[in-house]
């Protein structure tokens, strides 16, 4: 079963998601981004600024399949062309489609009132489906 983590509060997330990523990409994860083509392509521009040091290696749905495959981060706006990854990372306002074929299924939620409105509908949907939910509120860990 699918193991589904909401990162809430997350107030810079392209950032938050870029170190996410970084941790991800260290780790030899095969990750897949969801979402819209305008944070997609935020969140491409933020991997080549974020880190002086750090390089993780991503692709778009517009590369050739063997760039996709070479690199261990996909940023997609279509669910069906993430197969085959470890972990997708959710930035859109819906459940994304077929997230049951992954091992872990991260979404990050932002302080905004948009974005924590369509997380509780996410997560009321995965709570009906009997998934066990985990929770990491990211104002706690940045107050301590």
């Amino acid at each position: 079963m699918t193991r589904i983590e909401f990162h809430f509060n997350a107030p810079e997330r392209l950032q938050y998601a870029c170190r996410l990523l970084r941790k991800a990409h260290a780790q030899k994860l095969r990750v897949a981004v969801l979402g819209s083509a305008p944070s997609l392509r935020q969140l491409d521009m933020a991997l080549w600024t974020f880190s002086a040091v750090d390089f993780v290696p991503h692709s778009g749905a517009a590369d050739s399949p063997e760039v996709q495959n070479a690199s261990a981060v996909l940023l997609s706006e279509a669910p069906g062309l993430c197969a085959g990854r470890d972990v997708l990372v959710n930035l859109g306002d819906e459940v994304p489609e077929g997230f049951e074929q992954f091992k872990r299924l991260i979404e990050i939620v932002p302080v905004d009132d948009h974005g924590r409105m369509t997380a509780r509908q996410r997560w009321k949907h995965y709570a009906s489906q009997g998934y066990d939910l985990i929770q990491h509120d990211l104002a706690k860990r940045n107050a301590a």
